[in-house]
């Protein structure tokens, strides 16, 4: 499917008013400021209700404290903790304010808010096929209680609020007559009071007459998440959550990648282990981890969870029961400032700064040193792990010193630098460049995998068309270039996913018949034995023509003033070309730097020099770019065969 194909079917779709999973799931990383702030995730609480719970990361100036959950069924400011058994209290004085129609705010609350703390918050919005609250009155005896899930629930999470008691799980995964409890460690119980032995339908799920799910007289509320239900996406046939199990270690084939994972094992005591890919789940096997059972900080370790683009592995031998969250955005996108930022900044020779202006969530960047000399240009990306980094210029290996670079992507809108980058690419006075990309449907996609020895070797991807310029590089394992295959590529061959040029290279264009053997599709990349090397890890960066938004195309050169229609009516705010007929750099302009119609500045990705200021290759053109007279061969030879990429 291309995207003129997609956006036909959006189009098609709009009267049932497709709903995505941006639209009702957040995570949303804020720091605390002690006093009162909104947080803006473009969830609707307001409208919808919802669920939204809160965690410290890092501890507040007294200690680590509670999670914090607080429900639109409830009211806004009673809030309940995951971690006991404790009934709920009302945080009047300052936890969550209000439900916003595009989030929600926070008072002084120091567990929710203290001043210069790290907190993560996690929104669900009700919606059918998704997630439900619902409250009710316990009665003593086996009853029903009716939900508006639409579908059968995978999971249901049930806590007593008017007196203490233990929160209740239960799962798709066990038999209705067992519970697990979120506030302790114990494995899978056997009860035939809490569920009533009866499994849930489309409507109702059943509870018993044990006190933590129905006490006469009880108040009671119950979260409720469906499972593999669709209703989402432009067809209406996707799923955004699923509930199963996980046995010793065998990886989850989700049907896509997630974005949140809640864990535990059912045979053995263990943690209840909370994941997302904003404070890093990634490929590491390191991911920063919570637990929904326990008041403890953030932890990095080699836990041995990790992701992939069809659902995420461990290492850890048991029995896993998880709810887990689809990644987002779903919807493609229609302006170019929603998934593509540069920035430019100047060092200030201070340690884990904290890049913002991205006006996103980060899923890449380049960063680049405009001197060229402290810092290559080097792509990070949140997939492989903040800390690790590669470098465009040559063909070594992946490194893993982050202190060099970014540390985490855990902003909301750019990427926190290394713990020891003074001396770096935040030199004081160093003049740096941010490109930063979000993934998005269509657009852009970051896929990491690890060979198998075997081969063909089929790679998903989740940009949901075929890909047009694919950048493969070996992360470990032998050194290697930087292979780039580009749909716009023309001979040797008469497949252009087996002809390459390199972006650490001038090289003009060069056949390769042993990495990719077939065509592309909207779903996966088949790879052959150069790209399947056993226990060798790989990173593949995804990009296509979105109508709008990106541009993967090419030219001819005419030695004159050349236009450039990108289909775009605002103008190219970033540019890349490579010559492919003959030697040639790879250029880079941007709108931060300079896309006016005197000079511009460029940067070159395969070589360490410093930033030219001086010259006016490119030109402003609203439905694109414009390539100047004065361009060298290298961008405008006569007959010159030329490729680029674009975005809005």
């Amino acid at each position: 499917m291309d995207n003129t194909t997609r956006l036909l079917m959006m189009g098609a779709a709009g009267a049932a008013n497709p709903t995505y999973v941006e639209d009702v799931f957040s995570t949303y990383l804020y720091t605390g400021n002690g006093s009162t702030q909104t947080i803006t995730n473009g969830i609707d609480l307001s409208g919808k209700g919802g669920l939204v719970w809160l965690k410290n990361r890092n501890g507040t100036s007294y200690g680590n404290v509670n999670h914090c959950l607080h429900d639109s069924a409830r009211g806004v400011t009673q809030s309940l903790a995951s971690n006991n058994s404790s009934q709920q209290f009302d945080q009047t004085t300052g936890g969550v304010t209000a439900f916003n129609a595009s989030g929600f705010s926070l008072g002084s609350y120091p567990v929710n808010n203290d001043n210069g703390y790290a907190y993560a918050s996690w929104t669900f919005r009700k919606q059918p096929k998704f997630f439900d609250v619902v409250t009710y009155t316990g009665t003593g005896s086996n009853r029903t209680i009716a939900h508006n899930l639409g579908s059968v629930p995978g999971s249901i999470i049930v806590k007593r609020t008017d007196t203490t008691a233990d929160w209740a799980v239960y799962h798709r995964s066990l038999a209705n007559t067992q519970y697990l409890v979120l506030n302790t460690t114990a494995a899978a119980a056997t009860g035939a009071t809490w569920w009533n032995s009866t499994t849930p339908t489309s409507s109702v799920f059943s509870v018993g007459t044990d006190a933590s799910v129905n006490a006469s007289g009880g108040t009671y509320v119950a979260y409720v998440f469906a499972h593999d239900a669709g209703g989402f996406g432009d067809s209406g046939n996707d799923s955004v959550v699923s509930c199963g199990t996980m046995t010793s270690a065998a990886p989850v084939n989700l049907g896509w990648e997630p974005q949140w994972v809640l864990l535990k094992t059912i045979n053995t005591t263990s943690q209840w282990v909370l994941l997302d890919t904003m404070r890093g789940f990634d490929s590491s096997n390191s991911p920063a981890s919570l637990y929904a059972n326990l008041t403890n900080a953030e932890a990095v370790a080699g836990t041995g969870w990790s992701i992939n683009s069809t659902g995420f592995s461990g290492v850890a031998a048991g029995t896993y029961i998880y709810i887990a969250i689809r990644r987002g955005p779903m919807k493609t996108p229609t302006v170019g400032t929603s998934v593509f930022n540069a920035v430019t900044y100047t060092g200030t020779g201070t340690n884990s700064r904290v890049f913002t202006g991205a006006g996103f969530p980060v899923d890449a960047a380049i960063i680049i040193d405009r001197p060229h000399g402290n810092g290559y240009p080097a792509f990070i990306d949140r997939v492989r792990g903040g800390g690790n980094y590669l470098v465009t210029v040559n063909t070594l290996a992946e490194s893993t010193g982050g202190y060099n670079y970014a540390s985490r992507l855990d902003s909301m809108d750019g990427y926190t630098g290394g713990t020891n980058d003074s001396g770096s690419l935040n030199q004081t006075g160093l003049a740096l460049v941010n490109h930063y990309f979000r993934r998005a449907p269509g657009f852009f996609d970051v896929v990491a995998y690890t060979g198998t020895g075997s081969y063909p070797l089929t790679v998903n991807h989740n940009l949901g068309v075929t890909p047009e310029l694919i950048i493969t590089k070996t992360r470990t394992g032998s050194a290697d270039s930087w292979y780039t295959y580009a749909k716009p590529l023309t001979s040797p061959n008469a497949n252009w996913y087996q002809n390459y040029v390199a972006l650490n290279q001038t090289a003009s264009t060069a056949s390769d018949t042993f990495s990719i053997t077939t065509a592309p599709s909207s779903t996966t990349i088949i790879y052959a034995a150069y790209y399947s090397a056993s226990s060798v890890t790989y990173v593949n960066y995804l990009f296509a023509t979105c109508p709008g938004v990106s541009k993967v195309g090419s030219y001819t050169g005419t030695g004159t003033t050349l236009q450039i229609n990108c289909g775009f009516t605002a103008g190219a705010r970033f540019v890349m070309i490579k010559r492919t007929d003959s030697t040639g750099d790879w250029y880079v302009w941007d709108t931060a730097r300079g896309i006016v119609s005197g000079n511009d500045s460029y940067l070159l990705l395969n070589s360490t020099a410093a930033e030219v200021t001086n010259t006016d290759y490119i030109d402003p053109l609203s439905s694109g770019f414009e390539i100047s007279s004065t361009a060298p061969a290298a961008i405008n030879a006569n007959g010159g065969s030329f490729i680029y990429l674009a975005v809005a």
